[in-house]
C-alpha cells in the first residue's frame, strides 16, 4: 500500500495547529483539544464558553470550503476503508479519549508542549497502539 508523503503541507498544517493552540491558551486560557471542545460545545459552561467553541468548530468545517475556493477543487481524499469500520474506529477513538481524559490534539500538542507527564504517557500510548494497529491491519490481516 502506497502512502502519499506531503512534508510541506504537513509542516504548514502543524504550524497552523501550533499557532491556534498558542492563541487559544493565550487568549482564553484553554487547551486546544478537539474532543473537549466538541463536548463543551454540546454542554457549555456559559454562553461565552459556547461562542468560542462554535467559532472554532465552524473554522474546522469551513477550512475545506476555503481550500476549494482558493484552489478551484476539493482536496483529494481517498479512504479505502468500509464505512462500518470507520464508524467502529470513531467510536473506539471517542471511548479512548474519554477514558484517557483527552484526545491526541490536547495531549499530543498542548500537553507535550507543557511537558505534562500525564500527556507524555498518553501520547506514547496513542502512538504505540497506532503503530500496533497499522502493523496488524497491514501485515497480519493483509489489508
Amino acid at each position: 500500500m502506497e502512502t502519499e508523503f506531503t512534508p510541506w503541507l504537513s509542516l504548514f498544517g502543524g504550524i497552523l495547529i501550533g499557532t491556534a493552540s498558542v492563541l487559544l491558551m493565550g487568549l482564553r486560557g484553554r487547551i486546544l483539544g478537539a474532543t473537549g471542545i466538541l463536548s463543551g460545545f454540546f454542554m457549555p459552561e456559559s454562553s461565552t464558553d459556547w461562542a468560542w467553541r462554535a467559532f472554532l468548530l465552524a473554522g474546522m468545517f469551513t477550512g475545506p470550503v476555503a481550500y476549494m475556493l482558493l484552489t478551484g477543487s476539493w482536496a483529494a481524499l481517498d479512504v479505502p476503508t468500509p464505512m462500518n469500520l470507520l464508524v467502529i474506529g470513531g467510536v473506539l477513538v471517542g471511548l479512548g479519549a474519554s477514558l484517557g481524559g483527552g484526545c491526541t490534539s490536547g495531549h499530543g500538542v498542548c500537553g507535550m508542549a507543557r511537558l505534562s507527564p500525564r500527556s507524555i504517557v498518553a501520547t506514547l500510548t496513542f502512538m504505540a497502539f497506532t503503530g500496533l494497529t497499522v502493523f496488524v491491519i497491514r501485515h497480519l490481516m493483509g489489508a
